[in-house]
């Protein structure tokens, strides 16, 4: 495919998303509408339309391309998946009966009803930092793809590709906010969706197979490995740690999370938002193992036809391996419908967390929930100004990572939340086991850096301290706990508020 129609059918995107947007917002663009979507949101919408933000552009290219990975890693990212299907389920029976009891605008505000403003702000920046970091890598692995597939032939430089992805996300959201969101997002996870399916079969009509055949090839080849069982002290990959780090990376990347939640609370009440839980738990599952079934069939298809994986700087990148067959060696029909899904893929995600930034700062840090002047223009502008600056710092993010970075963009992803989420995890698990004691509420930010600090330390040191135990996304249960046992040291015992006791 040639990268003027490339550049055609995403400037086509945007502006479908634009006028969507624009149609969406015409009556209503004030902070209700963007924080919340009025409490008015169906649950099949939301639940379809969260495939698309937690799959994200890692899944569509990076999850296919670490199965064929010098690392053997086949099919063991569905382990994890099946721990995120247990963590879905938690959290729609423990955190958002939570959630809704309280009616939150912003889930952090459990924190400050239960332990203190120091930690509810810190439980706030904690997100604002993890999301913003997580978001940007998500964005930076499709704006490479763009970059070699498209801009690079035009002469465009890799800060202003990243500009311009930005700026058209933000054309989109800064006026409706989550009541846009809920709306794009279902048409974005109709491309995602519709871009695996498609893509299985036309991979399928390349290697002369049927889907019968094309399963029993999967499942005969040296890619469909899943479950791991072996030496589980040096190995990154065994089913205990990936279902365990699968639950935890998920109460804390999800649960934990203003931008999901943020999506569940949109919903009329809980049974809503519970049914959309589960019904996007299934869904998501099932979307996952076709992705590593495309992954397979990629490698197969490489295989054949002598493709091999990318290098970028002199290193293999196995995440533009799919890139690199859907745009150079398959038709046009197929490369068109692997551009729709991976921008769908990518931007659903990266749309939904900006305004989960906008709205956690604005009502975390600026109280525009607590104002009745909420909706009133001047209060709107601020907002806007809030949008436009997590744009510009999510740019700063992408454009640092790109110097960093020379790894599988979702083992990057899931490694660093380890760290950044592990202290959500902690602060939540106090407050929700621990009722007979009082937080030194003034020590919370003080123990949420040291407990990233030493669980870092643990991880560096871990083949002296643990007989050469390899730690994986399992990690984030360390920080967790961690953070759970500082916040301890620094409790008092005495009696809680009755406000407090119902938290």
């Amino acid at each position: 495919m040639q990268p003027i129609t490339i550049l055609s059918i995403i400037i086509v995107y945007f502006g479908v998303l634009i006028a969507i947007s624009r149609l969406v917002s015409k009556k209503d663009s004030g902070n209700d509408a963007f924080f919340k979507a009025n409490k008015n949101s169906k649950w099949y919408l939301v639940a379809f339309g969260m495939i698309g933000t937690a799959l994200s552009g890692v899944t569509f290219i990076s999850v296919p391309g670490e199965v064929g990975s010098p690392n053997g890693e086949q099919f063991k990212y569905f382990q994890f998946v099946l721990g995120n299907a247990i963590g879905f389920i938690l959290i729609a029976k423990v955190l958002l009966p939570l959630y809704y009891r309280l009616n939150l605008t912003s889930i952090y505000g459990y924190i400050e009803n239960r332990l203190g403003q120091y930690s509810y702000k810190t439980a706030a920046m904690i997100f604002l930092i993890s999301r913003t970091i997580g978001s940007a890598f998500r964005l930076y692995l499709v704006v490479i793809v763009l970059q070699r597939y498209v801009f690079d032939s035009f002469g465009v430089p890799f800060w202003a590709t990243v500009l311009i992805s930005l700026i058209l996300i933000f054309a989109y959201t800064y006026k409706g906010g989550l009541k846009t969101i809920i709306i794009t997002d279902t048409l974005q996870t109709f491309f995602i969706v519709s871009s695996v399916f498609f893509t299985i079969y036309f991979i399928c009509e390349s290697l002369d197979l049927s889907l019968p055949q094309a399963f029993e090839t999967v499942k005969e080849s040296n890619y469909s490995k899943i479950f791991f069982f072996e030496d589980f002290i040096g190995s990154r990959f065994h089913f205990i740690k990936q279902i365990l780090g699968g639950i935890f990376v998920t109460i804390a990347m999800v649960g934990l999370d203003q931008d999901l939640m943020q999506k569940n609370l949109s919903c009329k009440n809980i049974g809503e938002a519970q049914k959309n839980m589960f019904t996007f738990t299934g869904i998501f599952v099932v979307i996952n193992l076709f992705f590593l079934g495309v992954g397979a069939l990629l490698y197969i298809y490489a295989n054949k036809n002598g493709v091999d994986v990318p290098l970028v700087d002199g290193k293999p990148r196995t995440d533009l391996l799919f890139p690199e067959i859907a745009f150079h060696h398959l038709a046009l029909i197929p490369s068109v419908i692997f551009l729709l899904g991976l921008t769908a893929a990518t931007f659903a995600t990266t749309d939904s967390a900006l305004t989960a930034l906008t709205t956690s700062f604005c009502v975390d840090f600026l109280g525009m929930d607590k104002t009745e002047n909420a909706n009133k223009p001047n209060v709107v502008r601020t907002r806007h100004w809030v949008h436009i600056s997590f744009s510009l710092l999510m740019f700063l993010v992408i454009i640092v990572f790109n110097i960093i970075n020379d790894n599988s963009v979702v083992s990057m992803i899931f490694r660093i939340a380890s760290y950044t989420y592990g202290p959500l995890l902690g602060l939540y698990a106090f407050g929700l086991f621990i009722k007979n004691l009082t937080l030194r509420d003034k020590l919370t930010p003080l123990v949420c850096i040291a407990s990233p600090l030493l669980t870092l330390a643990l991880s560096l040191n871990s083949n002296v301290l643990f007989g050469d135990y390899v730690f994986d996304n399992e990690l984030i249960i360390v920080n967790g706990l961690i953070t759970f046992i500082l916040l301890l040291c620094i409790s008092k015992k005495t009696l809680v508020s009755s406000s407090q006791q119902k938290a």
